[in-house]
């Protein structure tokens, strides 16, 4: 049995926009000096993923600790989408708990942040790490009411990228696994390190104002990512390049001496950690795991396999996977059989794929990669009769869990709520109107 920590621990929860795994601690040449610290002062999970590759479903997932149908997040806030059931959100169960909840930076969660009820919600003029850091620091410096729970939110890494300085040089720097590797998209690369930087140091910033304050030590840090890096094939994919996610956790609890777990998790499983370690009762709702039996040896597994699923980006692009330590399976339900384009952010990589015809290429409506002789997912064996097995089994564990969870997409095209501003499948860009 899991032990208890004395008092419940203040919980800071430090996130950012598309950066996957693409930092120093999971071995990439992007210098990243103090979540490398972090890592080495915690744990860090090489398996984890996200419930979905798209923003606000991923950052809903992980907030109410449901998978994005669930919670009603099937697209993205700032496009007309919303949370179903803001009573699920994890700030609505520590405020009942007595902790003091406060929001600095990006949410992208909710329309209106008035809704989600945080005691404070702390406006900045700028976005960026150095700001958003600056307003984190002053919430730990203000001698803040404890327990509390500080979500900090960078936009860093973005696009569009800032401009890459003397120490990204694109002359030494390799572009994702997969993008080919031309001077072309090195200097988009270069960008990416530029912003994965700057977000570092705010991290660094609020790590700093930890230990300035004496906190750190009663202090759970969360630091993760909504979904992979906006290049092509990676964001708003159902592969590890879309749905893999930095995920390393520092304080109470066990998360220390700078442990390293293989084990397959997902971003629901933070839900009930944090539940665990301030003593509350897990929600009826939540579909993940406790990561504490992990942390504390006493099991190797907590999942033998989790799911992630597309609806809505820039456009509609229903898609579903289940991933086992072997096996991903993706099944599209769109019936589309060429790129859905505009779920592609805009950048220099992207257009080199246009130029040289990516609009043409075809889409399998199933996909079956076997992780361990094609760790890249770029084989897809689920036309090959040779797996016909294997893919029937992950075929049918994915139908298991759309119906233990009644996936609306079951039922056929999940609808857009009124107002919402979709593009049409076969646009190029989310520019086009």
């Amino acid at each position: 049995m899991t032990a208890q920590i004395a008092d419940p621990p203040n919980v800071v929860y430090i996130h950012s926009h598309d950066t996957g795994r693409y930092v120093q601690p999971y071995g990439y040449a992007v210098p990243t000096p103090n979540t490398q610290r972090l890592a080495e002062e915690g744990a860090l999970f090489r398996n984890a993923f996200s419930a979905a590759p798209t923003c606000s479903p991923s950052r809903a997932a992980l907030l109410t600790g449901e998978c994005p149908h669930c919670c009603g997040m099937f697209g993205l806030v700032n496009r007309g989408f919303d949370l179903k059931l803001r009573g699920h959100h994890l700030v609505r169960t520590l405020n009942a708990a007595g902790y003091t909840t406060a929001l600095a930076g990006t949410q992208h969660v909710a329309r209106d942040i008035a809704t989600i009820g945080y005691d404070q919600v702390f406006k900045s003029g700028d976005q960026d790490a150095g700001a958003i850091s600056s307003v984190a620091r002053d919430f730990l410096t203000s001698a803040p009411a404890e327990p509390f729970f500080l979500d900090a939110g960078f936009i860093d890494t973005h696009r569009p990228f800032p401009h890459s300085g003397e120490d990204d040089d694109p002359r030494y720097l390799r572009p994702p696994a997969p993008i080919p590797d031309t001077a072309a998209t090195r200097r988009d690369m270069a960008g990416f390190v530029a912003s994965a930087r700057q977000l570092d140091a705010g991290i660094g910033a609020i790590l700093a104002a930890l230990d300035d304050t004496g906190l750190a030590g009663r202090t759970l840090v969360i630091c993760t990512t909504d979904h992979g890096p906006a290049f092509p094939a990676m964001k708003c994919n159902l592969t590890a390049h879309g749905t893999g996610v930095m995920l390393i956790l520092r304080g109470p609890g066990g998360f220390t001496g700078g442990q390293v777990s293989d084990a397959l998790v997902s971003q629901l499983d933070l839900y009930p950690t944090i539940c665990d370690l301030a003593g509350i009762p897990h929600p009826e709702w939540l579909q993940g795991a406790s990561l504490l039996p992990l942390i504390h040896g006493e099991q190797e597994h907590i999942h033998d396999a989790i799911f992630a699923e597309v609806s809505y980006h820039a456009a509609y692009e229903p898609m579903r996977s289940v991933r086992t330590d072997r096996w991903s399976y993706i099944r599209r339900f769109d019936g589309r059989d060429r790129p859905v384009l505009p779920n592609c952010d805009d950048g220099p990589s992207k257009t080199i794929w246009l130029e040289t015809g990516w609009p043409d290429r075809p889409l399998a409506p199933e996909q079956l990669y076997d992780l361990t002789f094609d760790p890249q997912e770029r084989a897809n064996l689920a036309a090959d009769p040779d797996y016909d097995a294997v893919r029937a089994e992950m075929a049918t564990r994915l139908d298991q869990w759309m119906r233990e969870t009644d996936d609306p997409l079951l039922r056929g095209p999940v609808p857009a709520p009124s107002g919402a501003r979709l593009n049409n499948p076969d646009d190029r860009s989310t520019a086009d109107p």
